[in-house]
């Protein structure tokens, strides 16, 4: 218990996170720990939580952390944990954030395999099963992860996703929202960076790419749902601007003069509502030949932020005048 009180303290989970946890302590562990994290996500609960607890792979528990729900969020999650038994739940009370209860569920997590998943999306079928095949057959490996489909609203397919490179990570999200990972990666990380909410992924996994091996399946195992309420323009914005912050970080420990430039372009291209012209400059200050054959691009990305300041002003006197 000492132990785990410890690894409670570095990840931000709270003493009675683990006093839930050690209810199971006398209890076999299973192989994988998936955790969903949720607030307020009544909509599509019923689907995520079916969508783990019908995988072909069944040896695993699924915790719920409630981060704060008033909506019917903690009923919902009551039925599904009195009809099955591998489905947990924490509540935090106050919200903590998808960052902080990413860290309340994986302090209690006893599987030696790592997963989450979000409240509005679902996992194919055999997700579990093919990722957890995936790292037996490459134990020098800690992280797997694998293609995905978008959906909208409705559920209907709108898009597919191939992850990877892991080589190009820098250059962008190239992970994914399917991947499983060796508990390793969570104690080494110490878990997910709390005041990063919105890019908490991306970090942690520019974090793990400094340390572990990465193995890529080509195969479609999840539908990941884009919908109006999963993201506001303020929140947006945030997670733009964060994201443009943790890859300075990175970059200033790359060697590569030409990576640097290519992930400073990159990113200073990828914004529609940050500018990131500093970026943007630098990027193109180390390597100038990286403007040949994107000249138009550079210039709609120009244009489109000054179109954008133009009309904020423009509101602004409106507003004042």
């Amino acid at each position: 218990m000492d132990m785990m009180f410890q690894g409670a303290e570095a990840w931000g989970a709270q003493a009675s996170d683990w006093g839930e946890a050690a209810v199971h302590s006398g209890h076999e562990a299973p192989r994988v720990s998936v955790v969903l994290p949720v607030h307020n996500g009544e909509a599509y609960l019923d689907q995520a939580i079916d969508s783990i607890l019908n995988q072909t792979f069944d040896d695993f528990e699924l915790i719920c952390v409630d981060d704060g729900s008033s909506d019917a969020t903690p009923a919902i999650l009551a039925r599904h944990a009195l009809a099955d038994s591998r489905v947990q739940i924490i509540t935090n009370r106050p919200n903590k954030g998808l960052p902080g209860a990413l860290n309340t569920g994986f302090a209690a997590a006893r599987g030696a395999l790592h997963c989450w998943t979000s409240d509005d999306n679902i996992a194919r079928p055999q997700m579990l099963e093919r990722l957890v095949s995936a790292l037996d057959a490459h134990p020098d490996a800690a992280i797997a992860h694998a293609d995905y489909s978008v959906i909208d609203a409705t559920g209907q397919v709108t898009g597919y996703q191939k992850v990877g490179p892991v080589s190009e990570l820098l250059l962008g999200n190239r992970i994914g929202a399917a991947f499983l990972y060796r508990a390793e990666v969570t104690r080494t990380l110490q878990g997910y960076d709390e005041s990063l909410f919105g890019v908490e992924d991306y970090d942690f996994w520019l974090r793990a790419a400094r340390t572990f091996r990465f193995v890529t399946l080509n195969e479609d195992l999840y539908l990941y749902r884009r919908h109006e309420a999963s993201l506001t323009d303020r929140k947006a914005l945030t997670i733009h601007r964060l994201g443009a912050q943790i890859l300075r970080r990175e970059l200033a420990l790359v060697q590569d003069r030409k990576l640097r430039a290519r992930a400073l372009v990159e990113h200073g291209l990828a914004s529609r509502i940050d500018p990131r012209l500093d970026m943007l400059a630098r990027g193109l200050l180390l390597s100038p030949g990286l403007a040949r054959g994107r000249a138009r691009t550079i210039l709609r990305h120009l244009a489109h932020h000054l179109r954008r300041v133009v009309t904020q002003k423009a509101a602004l006197t409106r507003k004042t005048g």
